[in-house]
């Protein structure tokens, strides 16, 4: 054939086809899907800062071990309200021109998924203190601390952004204080939260259920207080009850705890508290609220808490819970 013998004539139809394939295989389709794939009404654009955070998140490799999809199985329940969706990620383009969109998705969960961590653990206070050294919350943590996105001084400046870290860690006068980086990464966490679908739209089902197990009379188990407690509860106030002296208080002995009256505990952990703040303490995020907790499971935690570390505050019946909660809802 005379293609082969005009090298010219061969390249330019070598090139012309690969041209063609790349416009069909990979642009037109990509073209299509950002069409057809927008972003959820309720959806709100990350704000200068949460952008800023977002190419730190990148820059520092926290995709490598954290992902950002609440997968349709059972097991992904903690992760999310909802498996994800393609409306989730319609708002992620290139990061420049010159460099391709970054995997936020993930492909490996050495870490916890970050999809919904923005309600999941609202508090910057924690973030900071997470970020710093991560295993003063979570002692058994291999995620790596992030010491360069801060700086310690004995000088606390009008707007400085202080860190609270338990005691112990600093010398005294010592104040560890965020950087403009640390507050933009940790904004960019914070925006992280699953959008509502739009009214009336069915949200995609978690599969593959385990199946509940029943005891002798045909009834369901008990929930576990001291599971939901870790799950909810323990990165602030620790596997002991005890908090994080200077940074998150103690359940262990606390006066609302061990109060006869739980209403005030079930308001705490429907929508939050702050009314430790002058002791240097941040203000706890609605954890109920923000986890969907239903009324069985907030009395499973409050009476796991009521039992443990030495309290012994008497036992709330579901009924307290739902008449509290009805109560207090906000």
């Amino acid at each position: 054939m005379d293609i082969f013998d005009n090298h010219k004539t061969l390249f330019g139809a070598a090139f012309l086809l690969f041209t063609g394939l790349t416009l069909v295989v990979a642009v037109f389709p990509s073209i299509s899907s950002q069409e057809n794939n927008a972003v959820l009404p309720g959806y709100e654009p990350l704000s200068d800062n949460a952008e800023k955070g977002r190419r730190l998140y990148i820059a520092n490799g926290c995709v490598a071990c954290h992902t950002q999809q609440v997968r349709n199985v059972d097991m992904d329940k903690v992760w999310g309200a909802r498996p994800s969706i393609a409306a989730d990620y319609a708002p992620i383009h290139r990061t420049d021109v010159w460099r391709n969109t970054a995997t936020l998705m993930g492909t490996e969960r050495t870490g916890p998924d970050l999809t919904n961590i923005g309600k999941r653990q609202p508090s910057q206070d924690w973030q900071l203190t997470h970020l710093y050294n991560p295993r003063m919350v979570v002692k058994a943590s291999v995620m790596p601390a992030y010491p360069w996105l801060f700086h310690i001084t004995k000088t606390v400046k009008k707007g400085d952004v202080v860190v609270k870290v338990p005691e112990g860690y600093l010398e005294a006068g010592e104040n560890i204080i965020a950087t403009k980086e640390a507050l933009q990464l940790t904004a960019y966490l914070l925006s992280l939260q699953q959008v509502e679908l739009p009214d009336g739209t069915p949200a995609p089902d978690f599969l593959y259920k385990r199946a509940a197990a029943v005891n002798t009379s045909g009834a369901a188990p008990a929930l576990s207080g001291a599971a939901l407690y870790t799950a909810n509860c323990q990165s602030c106030h620790q596997e002991n009850g005890e908090g994080l002296k200077g940074a998150f208080p103690p359940l262990k002995g606390s006066n609302v705890v061990n109060d006869e009256d739980a209403s005030l505990m079930i308001d705490i952990i429907m929508n939050g508290y702050s009314g430790r703040i002058k002791e240097g303490y941040g203000p706890m995020p609605a954890v109920g609220t923000n986890n969907n907790l239903t009324p069985e499971e907030v009395m499973a935690i409050i009476n796991h808490e009521r039992s443990s570390w030495g309290n012994q505050a008497k036992t709330i019946s579901l009924e307290e819970v739902k008449q509290v909660i009805d109560k207090v809802k906000k």
